[in-house]
């Protein structure tokens, strides 16, 4: 596996060696050793799937303490844009954001740690796959609206289908004060 660091410290992209053969492929999608390694000794306690249609654009959320999350984001089937907004106050690189192709073909990951707000967009029709390093808890729960002017973050698309919850999202500043 190659781990890619940010320059946003705590975000890593994770590209695994492909096996191919006549048979189809295989990859190792997690080693606990390998990752701890590489500086990501999490445990993964929960795992979601989601099913989003071409332009669906989902995010950005995060978990508040007690119940913040670290995910380890992989798309099974079809291309996503996945981002990644630091919201850690401390940080060098508070209310920064990345973005990265996650794609089925190359089989690359993200790891996301905790305090950071995170969202995506199906490029494609897009099954997306992620471990979650703690328990989700609804009173937890925040989100940052998609298109917040301070973060002018760079979705790639124009008229992303969006679900009413996250319309009303607030703003970084609001979010976070």
């Amino acid at each position: 596996m190659e781990f890619k660091h940010s320059h946003i410290k705590g975000l890593v992209e994770i590209i695994p060696p492909i096996f191919n053969d006549d048979r189809g492929f295989f990859f190792e999608g997690y080693s606990k050793k390998r990752f701890e390694e590489n500086g990501i000794p999490f445990n993964f306690v929960q795992d979601n799937q989601s099913f989003s249609h071409k332009n669906v654009l989902r995010g950005l959320h995060f978990q508040k303490e007690p119940f913040a999350q670290g995910k380890l984001v992989r798309v099974i089937t079809g291309k996503a844009l996945d981002i990644a907004v630091d919201i850690r106050p401390k940080s060098p690189t508070f209310g920064q954001w990345q973005s990265f192709l996650l794609e089925s073909k190359s089989n690359n990951m993200l790891y996301v740690p905790e305090g950071f707000a995170h969202g995506f967009v199906a490029l494609e029709d897009t099954i997306l796959l992620y471990k979650c390093t703690n328990l989700y808890s609804k009173v937890s729960e925040g989100g940052i609206i998609w298109n917040d002017k301070d973060l002018n973050i760079n979705w790639g698309v124009t008229n992303p289908i969006i679900s009413e919850k996250d319309m009303v999202l607030g703003s970084f500043i609001e979010c976070l004060t």
